[in-house]
């Protein structure tokens, strides 16, 4: 009789449990849904091609976001080719070649508190550091180096990860072949671990296209139109700056849905991009 109620009240508490489960996936999902369906509802409309193509002119009074693509599309580049061999130089060194245990745990515990310091920090950290101390003033390439630092966790634990799950047998494999330390890394492991790597990249470029903080303090707020090299050096607003100052100081509601619809369409494409990509090295790889 004990034993019967024992197994009802399990299966009392398992429904129960089960119930808040699927009703906290539920509620989760509803919301995500709902606000990425109000923001692509209010902003898809606002998209228009005088938009995407022009710059704003206080003569006209006409507003354009072709400066702000532009600088984020430079800020991205830049964050990319700076941050890709620290973080990836980074994981190979703790994975292949650190021997210090204490050590590699220091970096990884370092890292890990990098990750989850907010953003505004980084900003004026970034302001002081670069803007001012470095002289670089408020332009794009300061906020890329701030920028870098924000998503060097991201890089360096994704590509440690990756490395991770490359076998043993393998190096041992090619070091009994005769192959040196850095060929094996080379030639072995690191094709091997492109998966990840890859993935860890486009999801830095989903952290860099959505953050706004740490650019307000160190990357400006101008909308002009500059070459590539040129804008790196001159300050520059981004979309995600962009739609702030739209939506908070300019009173531009239509503008910064449009902008907002811009961002969450990138997003989806980013995530989804950075599933695929993993999905297909790492089917290449099993063939």
């Amino acid at each position: 009789m004990d034993s019967t109620k024992i197994k009802k009240s399990r299966k009392r508490y398992e429904l129960i449990m089960r119930g808040l489960m699927y009703g906290a996936a539920a509620f989760t999902t509803a919301m995500v849904t709902c606000i990425v369906g109000y923001v692509i509802i209010k902003g898809v409309p606002n998209i228009t091609w005088k938009l995407l193509s022009t710059k704003p002119s206080y003569i006209n009074e006409s507003i354009g976001i072709l400066p702000d693509l532009l600088n984020t599309l430079y800020i991205i580049i830049a964050t990319l080719v700076l941050v890709l061999p620290l973080g990836v130089g980074a994981a190979v060194y703790l994975n292949e070649y650190a021997t210090n245990k204490r050590l590699v745990g220091i970096i990884e515990y370092a890292t890990e508190t990098l990750s989850g310091i907010p953003s505004i920090i980084y900003g004026l950290v970034g302001m002081l550091i670069f803007v001012n101390f470095m002289g670089l003033k408020t332009s794009l390439i300061a906020g890329a180096m701030t920028l870098v630092i924000m998503t060097l966790p991201t890089i360096m634990r994704t590509a440690q990860e990756s490395l991770k799950t490359v076998p043993q047998s393998y190096r041992e494999g090619a070091f009994g072949l005769g192959a040196g330390k850095w060929r094996v890394i080379r030639t072995i492991v690191l094709p091997c671990s492109i998966d990840g790597i890859v993935t860890g990249c486009i999801l830095s470029v989903g952290r860099i296209l959505g953050e706004s903080a740490a650019l307000l303090f160190t990357a400006g707020l101008a909308h002009e139109l500059n070459s590539f090299f040129k804008g790196l050096f001159s300050p520059g607003a981004t979309m995600t700056v962009a739609l702030y100052m739209y939506a908070k100081e300019w009173g531009g509601l239509n503008v910064a849905f449009a902008i907002a619809a811009i961002l969450m369409i990138l997003t989806l494409i980013i995530n989804f991009a950075a599933s695929e990509v993993g999905h297909r090295f790492k089917k290449r790889r099993d063939e």
